[in-house]
């Protein structure tokens, strides 16, 4: 990644060019995509998309439940996989956006994300991936040149913790290292679970010095208060050590949550690292999380809000934290895909790969439905 375009993602909100809408020699592009519908996120995202009177077209590869869910919201349904470029290009001629709901996104969110440059679609995704948000960096310059949006990243990963991120370099412009943590006491997806397994079997991750390395389950475990009391945590491999670095060029950055396992779990890790990046026991993994993990109810997502957390540091040793209060994080995912939606759906500007505080505004994680305001102070 060069730093040249780490400085042209950090103006791109400001340029402003035409978009591709449609031609009288081509389909007028104005209708919106949820693609991977049958997914639990997309499901919480539709419903409330459908009550709003909007009339998203339900895509994915599972043709019985994706007809079922159009089915039953009388709604438009396609069907097709993610193994040809062209032939999704063609299935998007008409769409001005995607919502890619389809996991695992390591496996599909480039071939998308390629067949949405082609076409001229914008796109945005709920991963909350390195890798992929890594992709979508690469492909910035063949975005902007279709004047197309990439702006993975926009549910509970990574909207909230972004914003953070954005705020924190606003007020210490100088900063030279980062750390952001979220605490909350939800049940997982069976996406989000599934995902976890791969990035177990991945190991934990920081960024020092401009550079992903990976370090211990127990690496500088600390006590953190979220803004619900202290709690005992360690680092993960969450995506903001990809979006956090784009849009502020930080270079040493970590994030943090409840630390989960005690410290038998620290010792057991390289074990569990080593036995997860073997395939047939991350398919054994998986398979037990589809018979297993059904994702929260509404009752339990109502009850669990999530407190985001973050700190900057110059080299003067000067620090300020900043902490966030937002709903359950499958329900800022769910606000997240509607609300990058209406913005792309009515968007002229220019193309390339954003974050969703590029997007949208460092604060756009406070106009999420129930949510708090970013407060500072120094340390």
């Amino acid at each position: 990644m060069s730093d040249k375009k780490i400085v042209k993602g950090a103006s791109r909100a400001n340029k402003t060019t035409k978009t591709k809408a449609g031609s009288a020699s081509g389909p007028l592009k104005n209708k919106w995509m949820i693609y991977g519908a049958n997914g639990y996120s997309a499901q919480l995202a539709l419903e409330k998309a459908v009550a709003s009177k909007l009339k998203p077209i339900v895509a994915g590869r599972n043709k019985d439940l994706v007809e079922q869910i159009a089915a039953k919201y009388g709604l438009e349904a396609r069907i097709f996989d993610l193994s040809n470029i062209d032939h999704i290009a063609a299935q998007l001629e008409d769409v001005k956006m995607v919502s890619h709901c389809a996991g695992p996104f390591s496996a599909t969110a480039v071939p998308m994300m390629k067949a949405c440059i082609q076409a001229g679609t914008h796109y945005t995704d709920i991963t909350g991936e390195v890798a992929v948000f890594d992709a979508a960096q690469a492909l910035n310059e063949q975005a902007e040149a279709a004047s197309v949006v990439l702006c993975p990243g926009v549910g509970f990963d990574v909207i909230p913790t972004d914003c953070v991120a954005g705020v924190l370099h606003e007020t210490m412009p100088d900063a030279t290292h980062l750390i952001l943590g979220f605490a909350g006491n939800a049940s997982l997806s069976q996406g989000t679970a599934k995902t976890s397994v791969e990035a177990l079997g991945e190991g934990m991750k920081i960024r020092l010095n401009g550079k992903m390395v990976t370090v211990g389950r127990g690496y500088k475990m600390r006590d953190i208060d979220y803004g619900n009391g202290v709690i005992s945590s360690s680092v993960i491999p969450w995506g903001d050590l990809s979006t956090a670095y784009w849009q502020t060029r930080i270079p040493n950055i970590m994030v943090y949550t409840a630390h989960s396992g005690g410290r038998l779990g620290v010792y057991l890790f390289p074990i569990i690292k080593y036995l997860l990046k073997l395939k047939f026991i991350q398919n054994f993994a998986k398979k037990k999380i589809e018979q297993s993990v059904a994702g929260p109810t509404q009752q339990e997502r109502d009850s669990s809000d999530t407190y985001v957390w973050g700190e900057v540091t110059n080299s003067a040793g000067k620090k300020v934290v900043a902490r966030l209060r937002v709903p359950n994080g499958y329900t800022v995912t769910m606000d997240g895909i509607i609300m990058t939606s209406r913005h792309l759906m009515g968007y002229n500007g220019a193309g390339g790969c954003f974050t969703p505080a590029q997007m949208l505004g460092n604060r756009f994680a406070e106009k999420l439905p129930g949510a708090g305001k970013i407060e500072l102070s120094e340390v």
